[in-house]
């Protein structure tokens, strides 16, 4: 775990360095195996979420954030930059920011950058969940069983941030909103399009994100499987399934962050021509759209995903 003295000298909280190592490396373990295993397709929810493209505000309860932690940010800047055309542009002075900075699409911030600040921490992406009250999100979880491994504290004046570990929830923060409000871009090419949760205890992590984040469950089946929605009010904000059989007892639950793409086999040969590698073959799922889990060059996991488009 990262300490906060460590965290309050350098860093200013969105950074996976906020992060227990142990789950991220475990998480990458499974993204592995969740698409080696059996073979089955697993369903991407990325078309029942809103088409909504710029943001400038989230309803609490809405993951409205994701950054990835990365040993060499500036390789990484190159690799996201020729995946998804993003631009790399800096969140402060290093000594303010640690380091952190912000990728950029179309001149919007899509996601988060920044260095890895403990030895032996993995290259990983994390999700933040929007809250107009981080401290008693915090609180919320603690009560529901999570650990806080970073208690609530301001990022100057960007907003509060809060990070806490659950059995079955996995890692996962939440982002207070100030100046900063989050993603500026979703739900197109190049721009984050659904968060997932692969756990062992689906019923222990429907009780922990409802009672945080005030999700509601909606259980669906797909291919003699069972997917569960998480919503907020009518709108679907993220899913969670079970954790595949075959994978070791000990990798605990993790979330997986996918990004929308024009054309996902394409998107895969471009992962390989920049370094990265596929974690096995896309699959298509009617309704949903043709989806791969693929990682960086530093093996950070993550979703691409074509959506179908919606019906007429």
């Amino acid at each position: 775990m990262v300490g906060c003295a460590a965290l309050r000298s350098g860093l200013t909280g969105l950074i996976l360095a906020l992060m227990l190592a142990g789950p991220a490396a475990a998480a990458e373990t499974v993204t592995t195996i969740q698409v080696l295993a059996d073979g089955r397709a697993f369903p991407a929810q990325a078309a029942t979420i809103s088409a909504m493209s710029e943001r400038t505000s989230y309803a609490p309860g809405t993951p409205s954030w994701v950054d990835l932690a990365s040993p060499d940010p500036d390789a990484a800047a190159s690799f996201y930059g020729g995946l998804f055309g993003w631009e790399a542009q800096s969140a402060g002075p290093v000594e303010e920011t640690g380091g952190y900075g912000m990728f950029t699409l179309r001149g919007k911030q899509v996601a988060g950058v920044g260095p890895i600040m403990q030895e032996g921490q993995p290259p990983a992406w994390s999700t933040y969940v929007a809250t107009d009250d981080a401290d008693a999100a915090a609180k919320r979880a603690a009560s529901a069983g999570a650990t806080v491994i970073v208690e609530p504290m301001d990022v100057t004046d960007a907003g509060r941030v809060a990070v806490f570990v659950h059995p079955a929830g996995g890692v996962i923060g939440v982002w207070q909103a100030g100046r900063h409000t989050g993603a500026e871009l979703v739900n197109e090419p190049g721009a984050l399009n659904w968060n997932e949760l692969q756990t062992r205890d689906v019923d222990g992590a429907k009780a922990f994100c409802a009672a945080v984040f005030g999700w509601e469950p909606d259980d669906q089946e797909f291919g003699g499987m069972t997917y569960t929605m998480f919503n907020v009010g009518d709108l679907p904000v993220a899913g969670a399934m079970a954790t595949p059989s075959g994978v070791p007892d000990e990798v605990p639950a993790f979330w997986l962050n996918y990004f929308s793409v024009e054309d996902c086999d394409a998107s895969m040969a471009k992962v390989q021509e920049l370094g990265g590698s596929t974690l096995g073959p896309a699959h298509q799922l009617e309704g949903v759209g043709r989806f791969a889990v693929v990682a960086d060059p530093h093996g950070a996991t993550f979703g691409v995903i074509a959506g179908e488009p919606p019906e007429e």
